[in-house]
């Protein structure tokens, strides 16, 4: 077990057996990042204020949708005086990678900064690849997870389909209301040929432009044109599309009302006109679609 921070240790599953140590150092909450279940390894009435976020050391799991609420438990601690201490199996990745984010957040540092100076501290931590880009993504969103962000969201859909690679279930949360049932202002978009709104801006999942033609290089070249442009808006699923979603790979995706091709979709991803690849995909093209603005009109 060793300190980090003001308040904050970092250390092992074993360290859970050493009770008067915990004592002694002031220690009143216990994050556990890990698979297993700690409370057999503490006593019932030992006074300690726990945490479990049950993840395996897989790139594929989900740590970053867990970093504002260990952050807010930690911090319980710290303003009160006491101390918490954030623990894995071994102490090297995952707890790791929660501490990392908990510093970044504290102390408005970026996921280096943050890393090397846990790493002065605890020269073996390894954090894996998988939560070394979600500590990436975390700095990205100002070290908070906003779930209305497209960054977050594309993450979100990022790790469903790492999960279900079958795809028999897409949690129902994935999917943004369907703007003909609500009513909400802004930009809205809507069939070129019946009319019927279809996805709000909200739901608009931007992405870097790529490289044009020359991420084209498999095709002939007569085929490629210059211009570096997206043609389709890729967007988060809509709870309309919900049933051509489930337990297919890819397919068409078709107007709710009219039934007239809109785009396709694919969870293994596919390519944007621009060039730049993005996975999954969930695409309409922007000539089967009207930009709906609403107009404020000074009387």
């Amino acid at each position: 077990m060793l300190l980090v921070d003001p308040g904050l240790f970092i250390g092992t599953a074993a360290d859970l057996n050493d009770i008067q140590a915990l004592k002694n150092a002031g220690v009143s909450h216990i994050l556990s990042v890990d698979s297993a279940d700690p409370g057999p390894l503490l006593p019932a009435d030992g006074g300690f204020c726990r945490k479990w976020i049950n993840v395996l050391d897989e790139a594929t799991s989900d740590l970053l949708s867990h970093m504002d609420d260990c952050f807010l438990f930690l911090q319980e601690a710290v303003d009160g005086g006491r101390a918490a201490l954030v623990h894995c199996q071994a102490g090297r990745s995952r707890s790791a990678a929660m501490v990392t984010a908990y510093l970044m957040k504290k102390h408005q540092l970026g996921f280096t900064e943050a890393y090397n100076r846990l790493k002065s501290v605890k020269q073996d931590v390894q954090v894996n690849s998988g939560f070394e880009e979600q500590l990436g993504l975390y700095e990205e969103m100002q070290c908070k997870v906003d779930s209305s962000s497209p960054l977050y969201k594309q993450y979100r859909l990022t790790k469903i389909t790492e999960k279900y690679p079958e795809l028999q279930q897409v949690p129902r949360e994935v999917f943004a209301v369907d703007p003909a049932q609500s009513s909400s202002s802004g930009v809205s978009y809507r069939c070129r040929k019946c009319r019927r709104t279809l996805f709000r801006d909200s739901s608009v999942l931007s992405h870097p432009v790529g490289d044009g033609a020359s991420a084209f290089s498999h095709k002939k070249s007569s085929n490629l044109t210059g211009d570096v442009q997206c043609t389709s808006y890729f967007i988060e699923p809509v709870q309309w599309m919900e049933q051509a979603l489930l337990g297919v790979m890819d397919g068409q995706l078709l107007c709710p009302k009219c039934s007239s091709k809109l785009g396709s979709f694919s969870w293994c991803g596919d390519q944007c006109s621009c060039g730049r690849w993005v996975t999954p995909a969930f695409q309409l093209h922007r000539n089967r679609v009207d930009e709906i603005r609403q107009l404020n009109i000074q009387k």
